[in-house]
């Protein structure tokens, strides 16, 4: 049995890794989540919940004989973000701080932790790889420090790590409550409850979305192949599609006839992003999930949670 950590946890992938490795076995698990951001109702039966912050000290306790300790609690709405920086810094930068320090007190073998393709943001090729990095918005800025701070303690303690640039990742459980919901969020409640759903700009933005499950096939190679030990991957599918484009293919799933809402922009977002992955393909990973079969689960997730009132 393989002890894991896992901040974050009622979060939207948070949950989903802590459901795969439950169901894959040989797995115990503990989650730390404040449920500030995440839905406690979300978290898997089987895992040993803590409500803590993980700026907290009291989360320590709980490192002691992990073996791998996968880091997802943020801040991660951009717009949220853009308005409170020194929140942003306090829970992203701080907060993993906290879990590195812990992680040293008790050997950790690994941290897997998140920092985010947002780093790419003033990007200007695309693909974009994972030295091509230009972050402008807050957000983009608190998890591009994540990542001194990781080297530096690998570089005093050594800690070992493995950072993970995930793009446009979609699937059940998906955060649907921010403030400004992720784009399919958005598209399927509204166009399934019979509303106008709302696009931030034209539409021309393009986006590399990858399903939560491929996203999950590469947390377990993060444990079991050393070759992920002390680099940054990205992970998304390697094709990028207009917000335009997905609009068309949601409305087309839930045949829907209403039509979009076009508000200005919002600051501090990316024109496009489009991931380069070969150096995650070298590790054997391959994303699987073709763009409608997943869309077509999320369609089926958000369904039940209208039909149950959970929305």
């Amino acid at each position: 049995m393989k002890n894991i950590l896992i901040t974050g946890v009622a979060g939207f992938i948070g949950s989903n890794l802590a459901d795969s490795l439950l169901k894959k076995g040989g797995y115990n698990i503990i989650g730390i989540d404040n449920l500030s951001y995440g839905v406690k109702e979300q978290i898997p039966e089987g895992v040993n919940f803590q409500k803590i912050d993980v700026r907290s000290k009291d989360i320590y306790p709980f490192f002691e004989n992990m073996d791998f300790v996968f880091h997802f609690a943020a801040k991660n709405c951009i717009n949220d973000c853009q308005l409170d920086p020194m929140e942003t810094s306090d829970i992203n930068v701080t907060g993993t701080i906290n879990v590195f320090e812990a992680a040293r007190l008790h050997n950790i073998k690994k941290v897997i932790y998140a920092e985010s393709s947002a780093i790419y943001e003033g990007a200007s090729n695309f693909p974009t790889s994972e030295s091509d990095e230009h972050p402008q918005s807050f957000y983009a800025v608190s998890k591009y420090a994540t990542m001194f701070f990781a080297e530096a303690y690998y570089r005093h303690y050594g800690v070992n790590s493995t950072a993970l640039r995930y793009f446009n990742v979609y699937g059940p459980r998906q955060d649907y409550r921010r403030s400004i919901p992720p784009l399919f969020s958005s598209l399927i409640i509204n166009l399934l409850s019979g509303k106008q759903p709302t696009i931030y700009g034209n539409g021309q933005k393009r986006r590399d979305f990858i399903y939560v499950d491929d996203i999950n096939e590469f947390h377990i190679l993060c444990m079991e192949d050393d070759r992920t030990t002390g680099k940054v991957f990205n992970l998304g599918s390697g094709i990028n599609y207009s917000v335009n484009d997905i609009f068309d293919i949601v409305a087309d799933l839930t045949k829907s006839n209403i039509l979009p809402k076009f508000l200005d922009d919002l600051p501090g977002e990316a024109f496009q992003n489009l991931a380069d992955i070969s150096e995650a393909r070298k590790i054997g990973w391959i994303p699987k999930t073709d763009l409608k079969i997943g869309m077509k689960t999320s369609i089926e997730y958000i369904r039940k949670e209208l039909e149950t009132g959970k929305i």
